[in-house]
């Protein structure tokens, strides 16, 4: 095994200002101690995204430019809807910010789905990455209502 020093800054009475903590590294370290994990931007949006999902009174994430640009991408076969789509994050060593497009449904409190969305992104990716969650800024743009549902249906077409 070979020894690591780390210089803490603390006096230890030999007479120097600095101390030494002797880590060890090897076979019998901690794996903590054996290399550096990295977190993607896209694997915390993804977190998040379905984080703020799950929340009842959350119709959909994004604005409404990317709304259409992700309702045309989900008829192109092969595609998928993006999980990802109204999600903005900003991932450093050990914190990450959240910035979601956010469209609620009529009726619910706006106020009380922000919080509850905050809450269950803050939480889910605090757990998952280990990151901590600095901000979770939440834009509302745009409520649902429930005509919006049966006139997309006329929409569709005849045939399906």
């Amino acid at each position: 095994m070979t020894e690591n020093s780390i210089a803490t800054g603390r006096d230890v009475g030999t007479g120097g200002s600095e101390s030494t903590l002797k880590g060890k590294t090897g076979p019998g370290a901690p794996a903590l101690t054996r290399g550096k994990t990295t977190i993607a931007d896209g694997v915390v949006a993804k977190i998040a995204g379905m984080a703020a999902r799950e929340v009842p009174g959350v119709h959909k994430l994004g604005g409404g430019m990317a709304r259409a640009l992700g309702a045309m991408r989900e008829r192109v076969p092969g595609t998928s809807s993006g999980v990802t789509q109204g999600v903005k994050v900003e991932v450093g060593e050990s914190q990450a910010a959240v910035d979601l497009d956010v469209v609620v449904e009529y009726g619910v409190s706006i106020v009380d789905v922000a919080g509850d969305a905050r809450t269950s992104v803050i939480t889910a990716v605090e757990r998952m990455t280990g990151l901590e969650v600095v901000e979770v800024n939440i834009a509302i743009d745009d409520v649902h209502l429930p005509e919006e549902e049966e006139e997309s249906d006329e929409l569709q077409g005849r045939v399906r």
